[in-house]
């Protein structure tokens, strides 16, 4: 029996690619947000909020804004080691939205100053209100990261930076250096973990 491309088909691949493009910016479930920080947030712990589910980006009560002048530095601490692919930033169309987006990988406690530092990466920003532009990172560089620096320095002119919601795309893997504890742990099986497992399977990637 041939199957016509209706209407409903269209709706049905629409949604499964909508999944799929969800589950690959996953990366904020493996941030330890304990110990994650933004620098120069107005409000404390919002700059937290912003990583969260790629079907949430739309969540405009979410956000982060900067508060003495248009920095932001975000320290991004992973609970293992991630193969980061791409970066998504989404603000305001106005000049609040960030202009450009420095990446540094394993400096974990970064201040200002240490951005003096050259950055394994610079992405020029585009304004984009919508969550749709994805900046591929160089994969080379940022294979194995267990802590991510996001510097923004400046914006489109206005006197502080807002920020709604940021994407990270890519690979998660148990830490190496605990290799030896994480294979005697997993011998014996812990029930936490299958639970873990059951709500977000999206998460578990192979590399």
């Amino acid at each position: 029996m041939a199957h016509g491309h209706g209407p409903g088909r269209c709706r049905c691949c629409c949604g499964e690619e909508a999944a799929e493009r969800g589950a690959a910016w996953a990366l904020y479930l493996r941030i330890d947000r304990q110990r994650l920080q933004c620098l120069n947030e107005r409000r404390e712990g919002s700059g937290a909020l912003v990583f969260r589910a790629w079907e949430e980006r739309g969540d405009r009560a979410k956000f982060v804004e900067s508060d003495d002048d248009e920095e932001l530095l975000f320290n991004i601490p992973f609970t293992g080691s991630v193969k980061l692919k791409g970066v998504l930033v989404m603000g305001e169309d106005d000049g609040t939205h960030p202009a450009e987006m420095r990446l540094f990988r394993n400096i974990p406690h970064m201040s200002f100053d240490d951005t003096a530092k050259e950055a394994e990466q610079t992405f020029s920003l585009n304004r984009d209100p919508l969550g749709e532009l994805e900046y591929p990172t160089k994969i080379a560089r940022f294979s194995n990261v267990y802590h991510l620096s996001m510097h923004f320095p400046k914006n489109f002119g206005a006197e502080t930076t807002k920020i709604f919601y940021i994407g990270l795309k890519g690979e998660w893997a148990e830490a190496h250096r605990h290799e030896v504890t994480i294979c005697n742990y997993e011998a014996s099986a812990n029930p936490a973990d299958h639970r873990l497992e059951q709500i977000t399977p999206q998460t578990h990637f192979i590399s």
